[in-house]
């Protein structure tokens, strides 16, 4: 178990290496530069197009604008706003969250492309049914010749979109918050210890989460994107709201401390003497990694979720997509970072991922902190839980065709428990790691088509400024 676990931390290092780094933030830098600030310039737009004022219910596709976007932030307003800014703070200091903020900035512009392009090259499965995608666009709009490389986006999909970060923190956090001190669920008995598998063995209760998780999340995702999309609708707001909430009654209460808190983010960016081994390159790796884990940006998965929305205009799609990261990353991950940063939960050094937010939590505020994340962190977690898992089987059905895809959902259903039950590291590092790998064919695809969607992005603009559509 711990060759296996130190192979998926190197695989992960290498995997992001510089290359990787430059790709993504340079890439993200190009698509800002090119597009002349066009998403941005546009962004009240793009909440109009989210509002409806243009849904067109006889257009191609299986869900509306608002619920291509819930059924994403479902998948990125999760564990990586949470635990995953809890890691970058443990790993990579405060510094780490300037990075991420970087990730968002230029993220924007990256998924404005990549959700312009899944509606703009969306293809067809082997059954006829219109999909989109990064292995669509590649295909679609750069031919056949390429399709080796939609080949690999979607063989690494089938293990960077499966649940295991999630499951094994939301368990992380039932177990030290609910199971520990009253020894519920079996907290004292270990299974298979001194085995093949595991010195110390698993825990019966994190076997018993597992199997809840597996039996809960069963319900939902066997339904596919229609049922996702009109339950992630209806509980991502929520949730969102309600961490929100409870996080800015921490940071008022410690309001006077937020120039300390922001000039120290912004001036350990640079000098990386709160990283672990004082290294700069950890912070800023740790922070992209962090940033790309949370809000996707030119992974791929957002393309999968918007290119199944129901619009004849790519560009509507692609404004509605760049809304992510701004929500994601730069406000519920800043709200995170504070409150760990506010409470001093960042400088324990017995506690890590989502355990170090309990802390910050119960600090600010006592005896029911603890408890209000617990409820966020379970239907994030879920929710999350339950796009990922579409994401697969679209993975699935472009390599093996629509008739095969539903078996992904038993694999990834088994993927649950096995996160509930391996280490943090082993999770995290293998997630990433296959995260890094489906950012390589969406970065090189979307890099290549960008003049289409500058092309196409004129176009509308012009006619939208000519009046030729006020909705549909």
């Amino acid at each position: 178990m711990e060759f296996l676990e130190q192979l998926f931390v190197d695989f992960a290092n290498y995997a992001w290496g510089t290359p990787l780094l430059v790709l993504l933030v340079g890439g993200g830098i190009f698509f800002l530069v090119f597009s002349r600030f066009m998403p941005y310039r546009n962004f009240k737009h793009g909440i109009e197009v989210l509002s409806g004022k243009y849904e067109d219910p006889d257009a191609p596709g299986d869900i509306n604008h608002f619920q291509a976007l819930s059924s994403t932030l479902a998948a990125t307003v999760g564990m990586g706003n949470i635990s995953g800014v809890a890691i970058a703070l443990g790993v990579g200091g405060p510094g780490a969250i300037f990075w991420m903020w970087v990730t968002a900035i230029v993220g924007m512009a990256t998924k404005f492309f990549t959700c312009t392009l899944s509606i703009m090259y969306r293809g067809k499965d082997s059954s006829g049914k219109i999909q989109g995608g990064p292995m669509y666009y590649i295909t679609e709009g750069l031919g056949e010749k390429w399709k080796p490389l939609a080949i690999f986006f979607s063989i690494a999909g089938l293990i960077g979109c499966t649940p295991m970060f999630q499951s094994n923190q939301l368990t992380q956090i039932v177990r030290d918050t609910m199971l520990a001190e009253n020894g519920l669920l079996g907290y004292e008995t270990m299974i298979l210890a001194g085995s093949f598998l595991t010195e110390t063995g698993f825990r019966l209760s994190d076997i018993i989460v597992g199997l809840i998780l597996v039996a809960l999340v069963s319900l939902v995702i066997f339904g596919g994107i229609k049922r996702i999309g009109h339950v992630a609708a209806r509980l991502v707001p929520l949730m969102v709201l309600l961490y929100i909430l409870t996080v800015v009654y921490i940071i008022i209460n410690n309001i006077v401390d937020v120039p300390h808190y922001f000039w120290l983010i912004v001036t350990d960016a640079f000098t990386g003497e709160a990283a672990a081994g004082g290294a700069l390159g950890v912070v800023i790796s740790n922070g992209i990694r962090r940033g790309a884990f949370s809000n996707e940006a030119g992974i791929g998965t957002e393309a999968m979720a918007h290119g199944a929305a129901k619009t004849r205009e790519p560009v509507r799609e692609g404004l509605v997509g760049m809304l992510e990261p701004a929500i994601d990353t730069l406000l519920v991950c800043t709200m995170t970072a504070f409150a760990l940063l506010m409470t001093g939960a960042w400088t324990d050094n017995t506690v890590d991922g989502i355990t170090m937010t309990a802390v910050a939590f119960d600090t600010g505020i006592p005896v029911f902190g603890t408890y209000l994340l617990l409820i966020c962190v379970f239907i994030f977690s879920i929710t999350t839980m339950f796009t990922y898992s579409y994401y697969g089987t679209k993975c699935l059905n472009f390599i093996g065709g629509a008739h095969r895809k539903h078996y992904y959902n038993y694999f990834y259903i088994f993927s649950i428990f096995i996160g509930s039950i391996t280490t943090i590291d082993m999770v995290v590092n293998l997630v990433d790691g296959m995260f890094a790998m489906m950012a390589l064919p969406t970065m090189i695809g979307t890099l290549m088509l960008a003049p289409k969607v500058v092309d196409a992005s004129k176009d509308y603009f012009m006619r939208k400024k000519r009046g030729d559509f006020d909705h549909y």
